[in-house]
């Protein structure tokens, strides 16, 4: 297993976000608002199949969901 972030799509990933126990509390535009019960909160875009920026990608992982890398990319795995 590497540690290197997947590609993902905006439309992938909130289902990945769901599966954590998220939930989208609105969506405004491209951009869906999702919220976890335990207060996390997160925005992600959904541009057609564009696949999510690395760079935001990261961002979200470790500041909105609160992962590691690592535990990411083993919860990723799991759920493809």
């Amino acid at each position: 297993m590497s540690n290197k972030l997947p590609v993902i799509s905006g439309k992938e990933f909130i289902k990945f976000l769901e599966s954590l126990g998220f939930v989208v509390t609105r969506v405004s535009g491209s951009h869906h608002r999702l919220k976890h019960p335990d207060g996390r909160v997160t925005t992600v875009p959904v541009h057609r199949n564009d696949d999510v920026p690395k760079g935001l990608l990261r961002k979200i992982i470790r500041e909105d969901i609160e992962l590691d890398l690592e535990k990411f990319i083993k919860l990723w795995e799991l759920h493809k």
